[in-house]
């Protein structure tokens, strides 16, 4: 995605900063927000590990393709920076079909170093099984680098067969029980399997609900009708639906913000048609939630680039039983392959921003951001 999105955050002081001191707020990398709350055994409940994001090739490709992704954001303030607060979901994700290797996150200046955290950057996870850093300055700044790099294998998976998916109706019907269950009900009987399934079934339930921006309404509901009278399967609906946003809505840069309703423009970036394939699953009762990640930037020879390389990107997983998650990129209208690598994923953009904070002093704090993904 080619957009960087200023989103603020509440106007909240920095620690022991007045209400009366400057404040500014950033929201940096779009697609890219996720408050450093303490974890709750609630948070423990949502044992979030590597689960089936099922994506396909059109082309023959290696088994395993590594990847090297850079991303850097990089700000350059008119005023100086007294303090700020700074989160981040910057670590990639391990899946099942990506495994990650020599992660490294620089920032410049260096964060404020804590008694037993030389670095300044404190990791912590989210519910959502994402890792999130944590960092501040105290001294006076004028600009701000952060630098992630690291290198991604990202393994061949194929679609389902045509046919094989459950429907969606009956699919609907389970996540509606099961977003009723308590986790400590599910699973307690039947074989391994069955409560492995059991399990996945009741987090799948949480990405059914709403969210502020992806959620439940009529318009989304009126719109995915036609295809969802027309396909019977989740996985047959969900490629419809995904289509169908590639066909209707123009890719039109720095035309939108995190805030802004797609669905009646029919233009945006690939944040916007995420959440639009998201919050029309989720108003006909499906489970689906927003993942964030990089492209490609120069795809292999005699396959087209992809819209988004160069910067974040954003696409949608939908809950497709019995295989899991079947992850879509409707801005490309392809299922996510070897070319998407994983950074996080929530139940839309505010959970998984890479990178936001909120700073004492600094204007002109628009952000440049930068990334890089190439072969190994």
């Amino acid at each position: 995605m080619s957009d960087d999105f200023e989103s603020p955050l509440p106007k909240t002081p920095l620690p022991s900063q007045s209400q009366s001191q400057s404040q500014s707020q950033f929201q940096s990398q779009g697609p890219d927000s996720e408050d450093a709350l303490p974890r709750s055994a609630a948070d423990d409940a949502y044992e979030h590990d590597a689960e089936r994001d099922l994506s396909a090739e059109t082309m023959a490709a290696p088994a395993v393709r590594w990847l090297r992704v850079r991303h850097q954001t990089s700000y350059r303030y008119d005023s100086e920076v007294e303090g700020a607060y700074h989160l981040a979901h910057l670590r990639p994700r391990d899946t099942a079909t990506q495994q990650i290797r020599a992660w490294s996150l620089v920032v410049a200046p260096h964060p404020d170093a804590g008694v037993d955290l030389a670095s300044g950057i404190r990791e912590t996870v989210d519910p959502w099984g994402n890792a999130r850093q944590v960092f501040a300055h105290s001294q006076v700044h004028d600009q701000l680098d952060v630098t992630s790099a690291f290198e991604a294998g990202i393994s061949v998976q194929s679609l389902p067969p045509e046919g094989t998916s459950q429907p969606w109706r009956a699919v609907a019907r389970d996540l509606r029980l099961h977003a009723g269950a308590l986790a400590h009900d599910v699973g307690a009987s039947g074989s391994a399997e069955e409560r492995r399934a059991e399990r996945a079934a009741f987090e799948a339930a949480e990405f059914a609900l709403d969210s502020a921006l992806a959620p439940r309404a009529k318009a989304l509901a009126d719109w995915a009708r036609a295809a969802a009278d027309a396909n019977t399967g989740v996985l047959e609906l969900a490629l419809a639906l995904m289509h169908q946003i590639h066909d209707e809505f123009e890719y039109l840069p720095q035309s939108t913000s995190v805030t802004t309703g797609a669905l009646e423009l029919r233009h945006g970036v690939c944040q916007d048609f995420a959440h639009v394939l998201i919050g029309a699953c989720r108003s006909l009762g499906l489970a689906a939630r927003y993942v964030s990640g990089y492209l490609l930037t120069q795809p292999p020879p005699g396959k087209p680039r992809l819209v988004g390389a160069d910067a974040s990107h954003a696409w949608a997983a939908v809950w497709c039983p019995p295989y899991g998650w079947l992850a879509l990129d409707p801005t490309n209208d392809v299922p996510a392959g070897q070319d998407h690598v994983t950074l996080a994923w929530g139940r839309d953009y505010a959970d998984v921003a890479p990178l936001r904070g909120v700073i004492r002093g600094g204007r002109g704090n628009a952000p440049r951001v930068s990334v890089t993904v190439e072969p190994l």
